[in-house]
């Protein structure tokens, strides 16, 4: 999101008196019931019904997670390219190449003799 996008979303948040409401327990709270709205979309569907079917509801869905979590980096002063870059970094130590190519395991079942080859 650009600086430009974020000072929108905070430009309707402010005319609207919301930002005493938007402290980061709540924001966390509203991640996650906007995330279950987009998950409702595909409650008994074929992934590609819904797709194919509901791609303003998807986009609007989305859009709410992405801007309540926005909003949440905001609040703490974390650059979000930055924290996902971290992560990602984090996690391709979790999950190396060589040992996560084509596998759906957890990283703590990469090694295990279960594991799928």
């Amino acid at each position: 999101m650009t600086k430009e996008t974020m000072n929108k979303v905070n430009k309707f948040r402010d005319n609207r008196n919301w930002r005493q409401y938007h402290n980061e327990k709540d924001l966390a709270i509203s991640i996650s019931l906007e995330a279950s709205e987009l998950l409702e979309l595909f409650q008994w569907k074929k992934s590609t019904d819904v797709v194919a079917k509901k791609p303003t509801e998807l986009k609007e869905e989305l859009a709410d997670v992405l801007i309540y979590s926005y909003m949440m980096a905001d609040n703490l002063g974390l650059d979000v390219d930055e924290i996902m870059v971290e992560k990602l970094k984090k996690d391709s130590e979790k999950y190396p190449v060589e040992k996560s190519y084509g596998k759906n395991l957890k990283y703590n079942e990469l090694d295990s003799k279960n594991s799928k080859d």
